[in-house]
């Protein structure tokens, strides 16, 4: 019989999309328990020795700025060290001295002090449009801005300030690049839509835009939509940033109030944790569903798609019978109810306990639960 460590995650299929950070993102799942498939639905791509981002830091140094909008941490770093690469360093960081630097967040604020600099202002909602309304209500007429942008920065925002009278310039430090494997993704996608999965989980709002996008390239954007709105499989963002291209489609994801990735981890495993619509008490112990497979009394149970629906039928119908041709309507593609008593057959050898589904002659198969009738 087929086992994973245990955990608290145990028997639970997660999508991770995020390129960068990914490696803790899934560690921290892994020690979990549960199974992680990783598709990364963008790349970050650097631009450290960019000759652009090269000549926009000479033109920062020659023209210093009155504000700095820092928008991300690695966006901010990566400035540095460019300017450090290029033996702009000094000059950069006594140029930034002088300006009132303001973090999008706590992340920015952290790479400001850490590069020795003191922040003069932090959002607390760690959105852009926050820091703009900020600026504007201290007044910008005059001033000269500079913005670090992100993946998603708003171009709107930046208006707002030039019409303000500012003179706003961008700093692009970094690019989002496609998918380092857009099969894997269309593979990820396809579990997400078949419901194979427990829940997918996004850290960035271009890597979750690129989901969408790559579901409708492949054909499959309003099945994908339809399963995330359903509930099936659990939508999850570290912040109301990434979740912007869902809630913009009207969905609804799931996002902790604190917008990091050790609180998405949290919610996710507590969230998957209290999921006990398919949940069961049988002979055997405790069974719960899960999206690719179940844990029977703490033993994870991998199945496939025919057997785990069977045995999801079984569990709801909470210790009564099902009939052959109900089961039948639970395995697509299967015409007759030969294709039911083999998929039964099945799921009792990968269960490895025969006993705990067991026939009811001429009407059907039933789970064998606590309590119930021998």
């Amino acid at each position: 019989m087929a086992t994973t460590r245990p955990g608290p995650l145990s028997g639970c299929t997660l999508v991770v999309t995020a390129h960068r950070r990914a490696d803790d993102l899934i560690a921290s799942f892994e020690r979990r328990g549960a199974k992680v498939v990783h598709a990364p639905t963008l790349q970050i791509i650097p631009i450290e020795e960019d000759a652009a981002l090269v000549e926009a830091t000479r033109r920062v140094i020659a023209n210093p700025p009155d504000d700095v909008v820092v928008t991300t941490a690695v966006g901010f770093r990566g400035w540095i060290e460019a300017a450090d690469t290029a033996g702009l360093a000094a000059d950069l960081l006594s140029t930034l001295e002088q300006a009132r630097l303001l973090a999008r967040g706590p992340k920015a604020r952290g790479a400001i002090r850490a590069a020795g600099l003191v922040e003069h202002w932090s959002a607390k909602s760690e959105t852009t449009a926050e820091v703009v309304e900020w600026l504007q209500n201290e007044g910008v007429s005059g001033r000269k801005i500079v913005v670090q942008l992100h993946g998603m920065s708003d171009p709107g925002s930046l208006e707002a300030l030039r019409s303000a009278g500012a003179s706003v310039r961008g700093l692009e430090v970094y690019r989002w690049g496609p998918a380092p494997d857009e099969a894997a993704v269309d593979r990820a996608i396809g579990q997400i839509c078949a419901g194979a999965v427990d829940a997918v989980v996004h850290t960035s709002a271009p890597g979750a835009q690129a989901m969408l996008d790559a579901a409708a390239r492949s054909g499959v954007y309003d099945e994908l939509v339809a399963t995330l709105r359903g509930g099936r499989v659990m939508n999850a963002c570290v912040g109301p940033i990434t979740a912007l291209p869902f809630r913009t489609i009207g969905l609804d994801p799931v996002v902790p109030d604190r917008f990091r990735l050790g609180a998405l981890i949290r919610i996710v495993t507590d969230k998957l944790i209290d999921d006990n619509a398919r949940s069961i008490e049988t002979e055997l112990g405790p069974l719960v569903i899960r999206g690719g497979a179940a844990v029977l009394d703490g033993t994870v149970l991998p199945l496939g798609p025919g057997p785990r629906a069977v045995l999801a039928a079984l569990v709801a119908a909470g210790g009564d019978v099902v009939s052959r041709p109900d089961l039948l309507s639970v395995l697509p593609g299967a015409e007759d109810v030969h294709a039911v008593e083999v998929t039964v057959n099945r799921l009792r050898t990968a269960i490895g306990r025969p006993e705990l589904v067991r026939t009811v002659v001429r009407r059907g198969y039933r789970l064998a639960v606590a309590g119930g009738a021998s």
